[in-house]
């Protein structure tokens, strides 16, 4: 199959659609919802996290990065046994674990039994949201129309981003930092109960092979191994033994999983697709733009809280024109794509949001919101306009067998891209800073100017990781091969 044709037209639904695959797309959309905001809801509780469990630095990054390195590193494992075991029965589970876990973290008396909640937790996104794109792919049949519902669906994302931050920041404020946590439990609940009686049995995968333990074992591995280290970097030195260990042994069990999958009858991942441009292309920028998206979310955040001493509730608000915008953008990206094909939209999102970055390098301590939100709208609107189309075409490279494979692949890079987002801006963000300043605190003028000038630093990195994006999108959707009257590569 090929990647999303451009067309003047979107065309009424096929036979197969019905009322019930609209049903379908917002249950899974729902668990979408949950799955995003679990992380921007924490951005803001942080700090209050941190004075009342005693936290260091490092222990709030892990509160964090627990959820995302599990829910990424397992995410691949998740999609494969979703296309053999059932989707809509993983699905489930996935959000009953997520709710379980929220609980969990929720009740934490300690931060060591906070960050295993949150690993907990982490699993049940791992579990549900490959399953999201397979059953979109599977209920909706023509290319067109699926794009229109993936640019829906990665609406969800925007709302959650939207409301993500300034729903934390009220409920830290009006029952403390658990509540963070504990209003995810009777979603979950419900979210189960609706799954179960609306979502689509579909068929499960004929597996010719057995599962690819060695693959899932390579492929977790190597992804928490590597975020390990990363996240551990800022704190002990890049130099450190441990950090130079861990990041060595990441990538060497990562290319341990290309050769291994190059050979294998039942491969996990079929590193073969990637030698299609475009296919690369999509899933390389949705790395970066999450690098870039995610950590500007976190440490805006923190900007607001610690060099102008806002309230949890009011920095939420402020950077909540990032989400507002992006739900905006990618309710309308999927039809864009529907009618352009995916070229277009995406390379026009990168270099929107890369422009809108570079332009926040005129904040300083005293900006206000009200001199600096068109560029967080400009932000949110070139990632949700980026982001459909990099999913259609992701999606668009294979049959049904490997929906659930390549979802989850796509998924898995986005949420390295915010493991990776989060410690490495972080590490620029607080580099001259002592390390009890990242524990989320409000600083003193000197040392709020420090933040400041190690925002600069993330915010050049953030913006040129994204032009460098755009630049390697169009170079490779170019080695594309040229397209018939018919429609046809």
């Amino acid at each position: 199959m090929t990647a999303c044709q451009p067309t003047r037209s979107v065309p009424a639904a096929p036979a197969g659609e019905s009322a019930g695959a609209w049903v379908s797309l917002a249950v899974v959309a729902a668990g979408l919802f949950l799955a995003v905001t679990s992380t921007t809801v924490v951005s803001v509780a942080l700090p209050s996290i941190g004075t009342d469990l005693h936290a260091t630095a490092t222990d709030l990054e892990w509160i964090v990065d627990a959820y995302v390195i599990v829910y990424s590193s397992l995410l691949v494992a998740g999609g494969v046994m979703g296309d053999r075991l059932g989707r809509k029965g993983l699905f489930m589970a996935g959000a009953a674990t997520f709710g379980a876990g929220s609980l969990a973290a929720g009740l934490a008396p300690t931060v060591g039994v906070l960050i295993a909640a949150r690993a907990v937790q982490g699993l049940g996104p791992a579990l549900l949201v490959p399953g999201s794109l397979t059953i979109i792919r599977a209920t909706f049949a023509d290319e067109r129309r699926r794009a229109v519902a993936i640019g829906l669906w990665s609406t969800a994302s925007g709302v959650a981003l939207a409301v993500g931050p300034a729903l934390g920041g009220g409920l830290v404020e009006a029952g403390g930092w658990p509540w963070v946590f504990l209003f995810n439990v009777p979603l979950a609940a419900i979210l189960v109960a609706l799954a179960g009686r609306l979502l689509p049995r579909l068929p499960r995968a004929q597996a010719a092979t057995r599962f690819d333990w060695a693959g899932a074992a390579l492929t977790t591995a190597g992804v928490a191994i590597l975020a390990y280290g990363t996240i551990e970097g800022p704190d002990l030195g890049w130099a450190a033994p441990l950090v130079i260990a861990a990041l060595a042994a990441g990538v060497a069990a990562l290319v341990a999983l290309v050769a291994r999958e190059r050979r294998a009858r039942g491969p996990l991942i079929d590193v073969a697709l990637f030698a299609q441009p475009v296919f690369t292309a999509a899933n390389v920028a949705a790395l970066v733009v999450f690098f870039a998206f995610v950590g500007a979310i976190v440490y805006f955040s923190a900007y607001f809280q610690q060099v102008q001493h806002h309230t949890a509730v009011t920095a939420g608000i402020n950077v909540s024109a990032i989400g507002v915008a992006f739900a905006l953008a990618a309710s309308q990206s999927g039809r864009l794509v529907a009618r352009f094909g995916p070229r277009r939209p995406m390379l026009a999102g990168l270099i929107i949001a890369a422009a809108a970055t570079l332009g926040l390098l005129r904040l300083d301590q005293r900006t206000g919101i009200g001199a600096i939100w068109w560029d967080f709208a400009l932000l949110g609107a070139g990632i949700g306009l980026s982001l459909t189309p990099m999913t259609a075409v992701a999606m668009s490279a294979v049959d049904a067998a490997q929906a659930g494979m390549v979802s989850a692949l796509h998924n898995a890079l986005r949420q390295l891209g915010q493991v990776f987002g989060v410690a490495v801006l972080g590490a620029l963000v607080y580099a001259r800073l002592p390390p009890a300043a990242s524990a989320g605190r409000p600083l003193p003028a000197p040392q709020a100017s420090l933040f400041i000038n190690g925002l600069h630093h993330a915010i050049w990195v953030s913006g040129l990781a994204l032009l460098g994006a755009a630049a390697l999108a169009a170079l490779l959707f170019l080695r594309q091969p040229p397209m018939r009257n018919d429609g046809q590569r």
